[in-house]
Formats: C-alpha cells, sequence, structure tokens
C-alpha cells in the first residue's frame, strides 16, 4: 500500500498526519504536487513536482495509483478516476470515497457546479478547521489497518 497526497491544496495539518502514520506504519508516501514543497526527512516520504496546469498532478497519480493505495484529495473526480483504479480516496475532511459512495459524490459535485453556473448556489466550503482535522484523523486511522490486513 500507498499513500498518495494531491498536495497543491492540502492542508499542512493533513500532510502533518499522513507523515505521522507513515512513520508509525513504514508506508510509503507520495505527494504530487505543481510547486515544490517542503518534506520531512524520511526515506519514505517522496514528492513528485508535475508541471502546471489542470488536472496535471491528478493525471500523474491516475496512472500511477495501484488496487489498494490511499489517495488523499479534494478533488472529487479524481477520487472517482483513483476508486475505479481499485484505490480508497479520502477527502481532507475525513468523507472516505469508495465504489459505493463516490458516484453519488459526483453527482452532487457535479448539481452545484450546475448551480453556481446557472448563478443559484455561491460559496465553497466552510474555512479547514479542528473538527475537519479530527475527523479526518479518526477516518485515517479507521482506514489504514483495514487496508494493511
Amino acid at each position: 500500500m500507498k499513500i498518495w497526497i494531491d498536495a497543491d491544496a492540502c492542508p499542512k495539518a493533513v500532510k502533518d498526519l499522513v507523515f505521522r502514520a507513515s512513520a508509525r506504519l513504514n508506508l510509503p508516501v507520495c505527494l504530487v504536487a505543481n510547486r515544490p514543497l517542503a518534506l520531512p526527512d524520511s526515506p519514505l516520504i517522496t514528492m513528485t513536482q508535475v508541471s502546471t496546469g489542470s488536472d496535471v498532478a491528478d493525471g500523474h497519480i491516475v496512472r500511477h495509483v495501484a488496487p489498494g493505495d490511499l489517495v488523499i484529495t479534494a478533488d472529487i473526480p479524481l477520487a472517482a478516476q483513483v476508486v475505479a483504479h481499485g484505490a480508497v480516496a479520502l477527502d481532507p475532511r475525513g468523507e472516505a470515497y469508495t465504489a459505493e459512495t463516490v458516484g453519488e459524490r459526483l453527482a452532487v459535485r457535479d448539481l452545484m457546479e450546475e448551480l453556481r453556473w446557472a448563478g443559484v448556489a455561491t460559496g465553497g466550503p466552510a474555512a479547514y478547521g479542528p473538527a475537519d482535522r479530527q475527523r479526518f484523523a479518526q477516518t485515517l486511522d479507521r482506514l489504514l489497518p483495514r487496508r494493511l490486513s
């Protein structure tokens, strides 16, 4: 199992939790971003810098993800693609996307995008806070042992 992080917009608190889990469970982590990022000194943690552009990091993750991997992303279309490859996706707010759940979330995301374009719905998600971090940590802890067994 490998943990992938769609890292350009991933909160630092999420990355820190993943880094600690990596050290505890001896799991490799790869961050994918279009800019350099500071990483802890660990042979388990690597980074792939991709060129700038829409969905370039997503494409890299989709091409390299393997069944059983875990992908950390807030990007629901990316989550749908990695789930189709047999991986599990986890939102930084703690929502896990599986084959059973990702289709519904993708449909809701598409509907909200249409409403925003029509001027009906505006705004985005609330600021990332301690409750989000706690939900993420709990879901991560729940997923990792199951994925390792």
